[in-house]
């Protein structure tokens, strides 16, 4: 083929194929990603000092040997309270236009995952020592020192942080001073924590007095101004966290009921299950797993079948109502 032998137009064909394939498996769908994956409820963005730590951590090379994603699987559980979901990295935003450090999740962990590192370990003080020399506090520890992010000083000004290293960890005479640099990159530590995830639990009321007027906050004060077993109020109380007042969830977070194929199954075995023991069956897709919120929250038989038609009846959804003995017998045999 006359392509073949002509350098020119093969290279151009060999740019056009690289952009058109960089465009729609990495472009397209990071922006698609970007747009669609909502923040999780109390997430906080990063300050200005925890951005610069950002910085310095990325040019560390502090992600080659940590990751920041705590998979679903048991060894992992010591890195967080829950398996890291897509929503969890949402409130992170592009270093600038020309560089996207979003997310630094990592690939390899020749130490500790730190998704959770500023729970874990919320001490400035252990995090400089750490960094000034990790044997000082971790005796097996394989981290190289950072001692170039330090200043050694005869004469600290007042207003600077001091860091007590014990002497044989010490080098020179001086008193160890922390940078800008390490107070930014232990900021930035600090700021990693997961968010807790709604459990379904009511709020109590009395937490807020006469202005829990909020849907989210309906208690059972509220629910006898309608009736005992009010569906819409119940679920207000006990779901609309996670799956939010309209019924279409958290993408990235929690799934939405609206036009659920479990919520308009005719048989409402699978549903009721999944309210009284919790369900982990969607992590593959990102979604966290749910809490089993009828048992948690002790709700009975009566409340769960009114939950059940409120979901099956709202948001454009048209299913076949539960009884509440359907509902009775699902539970006796869960027992």
């Amino acid at each position: 083929m006359e392509i073949y032998s002509n350098h020119k137009k093969l290279f151009i064909l060999a740019l056009g194929f690289f952009g058109t394939l960089t465009l729609f498996v990495a472009i397209l769908p990071a922006m698609n990603n970007q747009q669609s994956v909502n923040i999780l409820p109390g997430a906080k963005p990063l300050t200005p000092l925890q951005i610069e730590g950002k910085a310095v951590f990325i040019g560390e090379g502090c992600v080659a040997c940590h990751t920041q994603q705590v998979r679903n699987l048991e060894m992992d559980k010591v890195w967080g309270n829950r398996p890291s979901i897509a929503a969890d990295y949402a409130v992170i935003n592009r270093t600038d236009i020309w560089r996207n450090t979003a997310t630094l999740m990592g690939s390899e962990r020749t130490g500790p995952d730190l998704t959770s590192i500023g729970s874990r370990q919320p001490s400035t003080d252990w995090h400089l020592l750490h960094l000034y020399n990790p044997r000082s506090v971790v005796k097996e520890s394989v981290m190289p020192s950072y001692e170039w992010l330090f200043l050694n000083k005869e004469y600290p000004f007042p207003e600077e942080t001091l860091v007590n290293v014990p002497e044989e960890f010490k080098s020179g005479s001086g008193k160890i001073v922390a940078s800008h640099r390490a107070l930014a990159l232990v900021a930035y530590l600090q700021s990693l924590q997961q968010v807790k995830l709604p459990d379904g639990r009511p709020v109590p009321v009395f937490l807020y007095g006469k202005q829990a007027s909020n849907a989210s906050l309906l208690t059972g004060a509220k629910l006898s101004e309608k009736s005992q077993f009010d569906g819409e109020a119940l679920y207000s109380s006990n779901c609309s966290s996670c799956h939010q007042p309209n019924g279409e969830g958290l993408v990235g977070a929690f799934p939405p009921l609206k036009g659920s194929k479990i919520v308009l199954n005719p048989d409402p075995n699978v549903q009721i299950t999944i309210i009284m023991k919790g369900y982990n069956g969607r992590e593959s897709e990102g979604y966290s797993a749910m809490p089993a919120v009828g048992t948690n929250n002790n709700l009975k038989p009566e409340e769960v079948a009114a939950i059940i038609n409120h979901e099956r009846s709202s948001w454009g959804n048209d299913s076949k109502q539960v009884s509440v003995e359907e509902v009775k017998k699902v539970i006796s045999a869960l027992k």
